[in-house]
């Protein structure tokens, strides 16, 4: 399915779509896995893929049988992907001209992330992004994550942008069930090789070169109108 030209708005996701932080919370979670006798892989990962610190708090508890450890365990994953983030993280390939391109022609952006608004602000800013996105939206600012709408469905109210009528950028199942619920366009850009991931568009980067024309012919009538 073609992506839309005629939009509000577009909503990205941060981690893992715009910054590169996944290899840093998988460094995190390895060790935490570690910790507690177990190895960490591909079916590991999609455990907490996309999810909060808490969700991935209690799935590691869970796995590893230990019931009501999930806030410490949620705790420590913290402190080791903060780590992470101090020692900076690079935008993924195409990010920076996907964003410039839409800025260039109008659209409202907006970043809706389920991390921690200090973990979103050090990643962009390690990056060079901050300062690109008309709001930013963390898990910090509303009642539910990801994959309940409300992040979305606060980035368009604070874009003034109709859901119907914007494009979400997500790389994780959670964070799509997200925008899908809010009722965005969903783009998928995996960021685990070989997820299958149900979306309304599938791309491998967001340097793709049609990603990249779209983002450059874009339009919002109902700024311009």
């Amino acid at each position: 399915m073609n992506v839309p030209l005629e939009i509000d708005a577009v909503v990205l996701d941060c981690d893992g779509l715009l910054v590169e932080t996944e290899s840093g919370w998988t460094r995190a979670e390895t060790a935490i896995f570690a910790e507690h006798g177990f190895s960490f892989g591909s079916a590991e990962k999609q455990l907490l893929i996309g999810g909060t610190l808490q969700a991935g708090g209690a799935a590691m508890a869970e796995h590893f049988g230990k019931p009501g450890t999930g806030p410490a365990l949620a705790e420590r994953l913290a402190d080791l992907v903060w780590k992470e983030l101090c020692a900076g993280a690079p935008a993924l390939p195409g990010a920076r001209d996907l964003v410039c391109r839409l800025r260039d022609r109008g659209i409202p952006l907006a970043v809706a992330s389920n991390s921690p608004r200090r973990f979103v602000d050090a990643a962009l800013r390690s990056t060079g992004l901050d300062g690109l996105f008309a709001a930013v939206v963390t898990v910090d600012d509303v009642d539910h994550a990801k994959p309940a709408p409300d992040l979305y469905l606060r980035a368009c109210a604070d874009l003034a942008a109709q859901p119907a009528r914007s494009v979400a950028f997500e790389d994780s199942r959670t964070g799509i069930a997200s925008a899908l619920a809010g009722g965005l366009f969903v783009v998928s850009v995996p960021s685990v090789p070989g997820s299958t991931l149900e979306a309304d568009a599938l791309y491998g980067s967001l340097a793709d070169p049609a990603l990249q024309n779209w983002a450059a012919a874009c339009t919002s009538p109902a700024r311009h109108a």
